[in-house]
């Protein structure tokens, strides 16, 4: 029976000498890195997290003082936390509930079509007026999914937009169109959900 062989302990010596080198070769590459623009940033998968990392995101953006604009495709019947805590700065973000819950739970086409239509159109001013810097479009993916919104539309205002504004897309099933227009795209893993053992959305997890 063999024994699992044991890797010895680097000495503070080695460890030292291998972050020099990790950190110049670090150095060389950051200092490749010098331009700066606004991002299309796409965040989508089955796991949880998508609004939430583009929250955090929005939360920046307020801290360093850059107006920030928040559409909710979707969500707009739930009372959430950050928007309690974005009423705190009228000044910096402008954040507009305009979904009124999930497809499922209208059962209505044409009214979900038209509050896609509105909560479109409030971005859309948004990502074209040069005085923000920073555009969440919460679940818009969905609304892109189920043809309530035509992608060339969105993705021309996205061309049209100022170059230093970011704008923000989440959401399930993200186009590829989307995706390749993207620079930044992040897709959420589901791995394990509470949900699945029966319990609940909560506040400070969910909203």
């Amino acid at each position: 029976m063999s024994e699992t062989r044991k890797k010895a302990p680097m000495d503070s010596e080695r460890h030292n000498e291998k972050m020099r080198k990790k950190k110049a070769s670090r150095d060389k590459i950051m200092a490749t890195k010098t331009d700066e623009k606004g991002l299309i940033i796409v965040h989508t998968g089955k796991g949880k997290g998508k609004t939430t990392a583009a929250m955090g995101m929005v939360c920046r953006s307020i801290g360093h003082g850059m107006k920030t604009g928040v559409i909710q495709f979707i969500k707009g019947a739930w009372a959430t936390g950050e928007k309690k805590v974005f009423d705190a700065f009228p000044d910096l973000v402008a954040m507009h509930a305009m979904g009124e819950g999930f497809t499922w739970d209208t059962q209505d086409r044409d009214r979900d079509v038209a509050a896609a239509r509105g909560a479109w159109e409030a971005a859309k001013k948004m990502i074209l007026d040069p005085d923000y810097k920073m555009v969440l479009c919460d679940e818009i993916n969905v609304a892109l999914r189920y043809d309530y919104l035509p992608l060339d539309e969105v993705l021309r205002v996205l061309r049209e937009k100022p170059d230093g504004t970011h704008v923000i897309l989440t959401g399930r099933n993200a186009p590829e169109g989307l995706i390749e227009a993207a620079d930044l795209v992040t897709e959420m893993q589901l791995i394990k959900h509470p949900f699945r053992s029966g319990i609940k959305a909560q506040e400070g997890v969910e909203f």
